[in-house]
C-alpha cells in the first residue's frame, strides 16, 4: 500500500486529496474505490490487498474525510466538487479507462462520471446506491452521523461503531479493530474523534430533501456494463429499485448481500470473490 496525495482545485482554491495505491503503478487494470458519505478509502483496504496482484486499487478519501483536507466551505461538500476532485485523479493517474467501485456516495458519483460523454468508465460497481435515493434512508443515516462525539479510547470508538454500522455485515473482531484505527483520530486532547468533518453534514440539514431523490436520467445515460450490489435488508437500495435497475440503463448484474443493509462493508472473502469474479469478465 502507498500513500498519495494531489491538490484539487475547488471553488474556494486548492484543496489536499488524499488516497491509497494498491499493485503495480504500471498495471493498465484500473480499479478506483470511492467510499460512501462519512467513510474513507481504508475501507477498501481488504478488497484492494486481495486484488492488488491482478489490479492497480486506488482508493481516495474524499475531500473532509480521512487524510484529505476540510474545507474552509461547508457548502463545498457537493457533488461538483467531488466530480471536480475525481477528474483530477483520473489525470493524475495517466490512463485512458478506469473501472469504478462506488459505496452509497461513491456509487452516485460514479454513476454521474460514467453519464458523461467521453467518460473513461469501462465498468461501474454500485455498492448499496441506486437512481433513487428513498428519503427515509437519508435521514436515518445523517441520524446516525450526527454530532461530534469524543471517545476516551478504542474500545469506546468501537462500541459507537458497533452501533452506527450495525447493517454493514461487518464480523471478525480484526475488522472492528480496522474500523476503529481508520475511522478515528486522536484530537491531542487524549480523546479519539471521527476521522471526518463534521461539516459534511451542513449542506444536508441546509437543504433536506423533502422526498426521495431521484436520477434515473442519469442512470439511463450509462452504457458501460455494471454490477449492482445490494445489502438484502437495505433501506437505501430498495429492491424495487435494484430490479427496475435491471430493465432500462446499462447492462447490469444484480447481486444481493446476505446479512446486510446499507451498506455491505466488501471486507468478507464471498463478496471480494464475487466482484474479482465479475472484474475478470470485463
Amino acid at each position: 500500500m502507498r500513500h498519495r496525495v494531489f491538490k484539487s482545485l475547488g471553488s474556494s482554491g486548492f484543496h489536499q486529496v488524499a488516497y491509497t495505491e494498491w499493485g503495480d503503478p504500471a498495471n493498465p487494470r484500473v480499479l478506483v474505490c470511492v467510499h460512501g458519505l462519512c467513510r474513507n478509502g481504508r475501507d477498501f483496504d481488504f478488497l484492494a490487498e486481495a486484488l492488488a496482484g491482478g489490479w492497480r486499487v486506488v482508493c481516495p478519501d474524499m475531500p473532509g474525510r480521512g487524510d484529505s483536507d476540510w474545507l474552509d466551505d461547508k457548502a463545498a461538500y457537493s457533488l461538483s466538487t467531488y466530480l471536480s476532485d475525481c477528474a483530477a485523479l483520473i489525470a493524475r493517474l495517466d490512463v485512458d479507462e478506469i473501472v469504478w467501485l462506488g459505496t452509497s456516495m461513491g456509487g452516485i458519483i460514479g454513476m454521474n462520471l460514467a453519464a458523461m460523454p467521453g467518460n473513461p468508465v469501462k465498468g461501474l460497481i454500485v455498492n448499496d446506491v441506486g437512481p433513487v435515493v428513498p428519503a427515509a434512508g437519508l435521514r436515518r443515516i445523517v441520524g446516525l452521523l450526527s454530532g461530534d462525539p469524543r471517545f476516551a479510547d478504542a474500545e469506546e470508538a468501537e462500541e459507537y461503531f458497533h452501533k452506527a454500522m450495525a447493517r454493514f455485515g461487518v464480523k471478525r473482531p480484526e475488522e472492528w479493530r480496522h474500523v476503529v484505527e481508520t475511522g478515528t483520530r486522536p484530537d491531542g486532547e487524549g480523546h479519539l474523534r471521527l476521522h471526518y468533518d463534521p461539516g459534511i453534514l451542513s449542506a444536508y440539514y441546509e437543504s433536506e430533501p423533502v422526498g426521495d431523490i431521484s436520477f434515473w436520467r442519469i442512470w439511463d445515460s450509462i452504457t458501460c456494463p455494471t454490477l449492482i450490489l445490494r445489502g438484502e435488508q437495505s433501506d437505501v437500495l430498495l429492491a424495487e429499485t435494484a430490479r427496475q435497475m435491471l430493465t432500462r440503463g446499462p447492462t447490469s448484474d444484480l447481486a444481493e448481500v446476505a446479512g446486510c443493509g446499507h451498506a455491505p462493508a466488501l471486507f468478507e472473502k464471498d463478496q471480494i470473490s464475487l466482484i474479482a469474479a465479475w472484474l475478470d469478465r470485463l
